[in-house]
C-alpha cells in the first residue's frame, strides 16, 4: 500500500445535547455545516459534514443528542443519533467533561454496554476542568468498558483536535472518496440557508419559544447581478409566539434576518436579499412533510 492510496470512511459523533458535537464537526471540517447554540437539542437532524486530511476523506456524521425524548420530534431526533452510529465505521461519544456523567450520557452508555457497542471517548471542554477531577472523570468512564481511545480536547479552541484528526484519518479504510473533492457538507444551501435563521432565533429568543418554532426556504432564486434573494417562513404553533418573533414594531425579525443575511452570505459568497416572514401553524411538529426534509423518520 502507498501513501496515495484513497482511504475513506464515516464516524459518527455521539453525545448527550449540548456536549459540543456541531462545534467539534465544523472545526475539523473548516467551515460551518451544523448549526450551534448554547441551547440543547439545536441539531434535529443528522448533518455530514466532510474533511480531507492528505489522501484521507473523513464524513462526519453530527447526530442531535441523545435524550429522554418526550414529543413525536424529540423521539425522531433520537432515532436519527442511533441511525447515525449504526451506519458509521468508527463511533466518538463526546462528553462534556465540566458536566462529567449527567443522566443522558449514563443512558447512553448503559445501552452501548447492553448492545456490545464500542466508541473512542472524545472528553471535551477539558479547559474547564481541573486535572485531579479530569483524570477521576477520565478513569470513571473508562471502567464501563465501552471505550477504544481518550482524546481530551476543546472543540472551540482547537486544543487537541488535530491530534484526534490524525488518529482517525489514520483509521480510515483504503477505498474511493464519496464526495468531491470541494464538497463540505450533504445539506442543500436551502436547508441550510433555513438552519442558519433558525440558529439566530435559538440565539435571540428565550427560554423554550425556539423549540416551538421551525424554518423553511420557500423560494431561492439567483439573480443577473450574481446576488440571491431567499424567501423563508418561520412557523410558529401560536399567534402570542408570533407577535413574540416579530417584536416591537418589527425590531425582532429585523434583528434575526439582519444577523442571518450577514453569515449568508460570508458562507455563499455573494450578497443576499433575505425575507422573513412568520406563520402560525400550529402541528407543524406533526406534518411528515418537515420530516422529510429533515431526513428523519416521522414514525420513529
Amino acid at each position: 500500500m502507498t501513501d496515495t492510496q484513497e482511504r475513506c470512511g464515516f464516524i459518527a459523533v455521539l453525545g448527550a445535547p449540548n456536549a459540543g458535537k456541531s462545534t467539534l464537526v465544523n472545526r475539523v471540517v473548516g467551515t460551518k455545516v451544523s448549526i450551534v447554540s448554547p441551547k440543547v437539542q439545536t441539531t434535529r437532524a443528522r448533518v455530514m459534514g466532510i474533511a480531507i486530511k492528505d489522501n484521507v476523506q473523513m464524513v462526519f456524521i453530527d447526530t442531535p443528542g441523545i435524550f429522554e425524548p418526550r414529543r413525536r420530534l424529540d423521539r425522531a431526533m433520537v432515532a436519527a443519533a442511533w441511525g447515525g452510529a449504526g451506519d458509521a465505521d468508527v463511533k466518538l461519544l463526546l462528553v462534556d467533561a465540566s458536566r462529567g456523567i449527567d443522566r443522558d450520557t449514563a443512558s447512553i452508555i448503559d445501552r452501548m454496554q447492553k448492545e456490545e457497542k464500542r466508541a473512542h471517548l472524545i472528553l471535551n471542554k477539558v479547559d474547564k476542568v481541573k486535572k485531579p477531577q479530569l483524570l477521576a472523570l477520565i478513569t470513571e468512564l473508562n471502567a464501563k468498558g465501552v471505550f477504544d481511545e481518550t482524546f481530551m480536547i476543546s472543540a472551540l479552541n482547537g486544543d487537541g483536535v488535530d491530534d484526534l484528526v490524525t488518529f482517525l484519518s489514520e483509521h480510515m479504510s483504503e477505498g474511493p472518496w464519496h464526495f468531491p473533492e470541494d464538497q463540505v457538507s450533504d445539506m442543500t444551501e436551502r436547508l441550510l440557508a433555513a438552519e442558519i435563521t433558525r440558529e439566530k432565533l435559538y440565539l435571540q429568543l428565550r427560554q423554550e419559544l425556539p423549540y416551538a418554532t421551525t424554518v423553511e426556504t420557500e423560494t431561492w432564486e439567483e439573480r443577473k447581478d450574481g446576488s440571491v434573494k431567499i424567501e423563508q417562513v418561520i412557523f410558529v404553533e401560536r399567534d402570542s409566539q408570533k407577535s413574540i418573533i416579530l417584536g416591537k414594531r418589527g425590531q425582532q425579525i429585523k434583528q434575526i434576518g439582519s444577523e442571518s443575511r450577514k453569515e449568508l452570505e460570508g458562507i455563499l459568497d455573494t450578497k443576499v436579499h433575505l425575507f422573513l416572514f412568520v406563520k402560525v401553524r400550529e402541528k407543524w411538529a406533526d406534518d411528515p412533510e418537515h420530516y422529510r426534509d429533515w431526513g428523519l423518520d416521522f414514525d420513529a
